[in-house]
């Protein structure tokens, strides 16, 4: 269940409420007239079951409460109430199910956001990737994949060419980008200090390093991989189920090779650095690819169910 807390312009209330009482899956309908004192107007608490959520934020979208009030939506852990699974019974599909577009716009927003936090976390992904590469530790790499965030940018792409929203699209490219260009060039001068200190060396990385040699040479297998875990990643962040986002994050080279490319270009291995940045481009490309084809279909199914069920609503 998701809990709304709505301040609507007191002209609005009974419009709102008309929607609410007439939305399948809401429950626990209470109105507080004029408690509200900035924005004023009256406060509204509802419950929505989540697979309806969607569809009524659209409304009181429609109906500008998001611009003259205020729309909030949290996340209902507990609910002991068989009015509420009432609400959830006759609401179509099933809530694991259900995409909260306005949800997932937010937060692909706030992911794909290039911050000093972010570049951070990107470059020591990296790094730590580089000591993998070079020491041919298969457990250092799965590491670097795990605290790598370019997911987010990736998951922001998607979104905006769904919902077409330009911004976003252009916020979470530039992320990806700059946040790669940078997390790659502090790698290059990470390898070169490392080489100084004796504890990276050209042999090691042209070595045959059984474990992560994959990592510079791409294939068909890396494509495949790469856009099952752009289609997992997707569902995880769309069903509310974060847990999986781990197991995407150590899918897919998208780290480990940009690490490659950069350890490969301190020792001027251009061959094999521009190998793994062929993987790199590979992987994120697979994950755009795969992302927004789920998006799409979810959109569609989810487009069907309303007309549905305002057919039934209609008969």
């Amino acid at each position: 269940m998701l809990h709304l807390r709505l301040i609507v312009p007191a002209d609005r209330t009974q419009a709102v409420l008309h929607l609410v009482e007439n939305t399948v899956g809401t429950a626990h309908l209470a109105v507080l007239t004029g408690a509200a004192r900035e924005p004023r107007g009256d406060v509204i608490l509802c419950d929505v079951a989540r697979e309806a959520g969607d569809g009524l934020l659209h409304e009181l979208r429609a109906l500008g409460i998001d611009r003259d009030g205020s729309i909030a939506v949290e996340n209902v852990d507990l609910s002991l109430s068989t009015r509420a699974d009432q609400a959830e019974k006759d609401a179509p599909g099933e809530g694991v199910d259900a995409v909260l577009w306005e949800s997932l716009t937010d937060a692909t927003h706030e992911e794909s956001t290039l911050s000093v936090t972010y570049l951070a976390f990107l470059a020591l992904a990296t790094m730590i990737a580089a000591c993998g590469v070079v020491l041919d530790n298969a457990i250092l790499i799965v590491g670097a994949m795990a605290v790598g965030p370019e997911f987010g940018p990736l998951a922001g792409i998607c979104t905006a060419l769904v919902r077409r929203a330009p911004r976003l699209a252009w916020r979470s490219l530039l992320a990806l980008v700059v946040g790669f260009a940078v997390a790659m060039a502090a790698t290059v001068g990470f390898s070169l200090f490392m080489d100084a200190v004796g504890l990276f060396d050209a042999g090691a990385l042209t070595a045959d390093r059984p474990n992560t040699n994959f990592i510079y040479r791409p294939d068909w297998f890396s494509f495949v991989v790469a856009v099952l875990a752009g289609i997992a990643g997707v569902l995880s962040l769309t069903s509310a189920k974060s847990g999986a986002l781990v197991g995407v994050a150590i899918s897919v080279t998208t780290v480990p090779a940009a690490a490659n490319a950069a350890v490969a270009f301190s020792y001027r291995s251009y061959a094999q650095a521009w190998g793994s940045t062929e993987q790199l481009l590979l992987n994120l490309a697979g994950i755009v690819i795969a992302g927004t084809l789920t998006l799409l279909a979810q959109k569609l199914f989810w487009a069907g169910s309303r007309q549905r069920v305002r057919k039934e609503g209609a008969g």
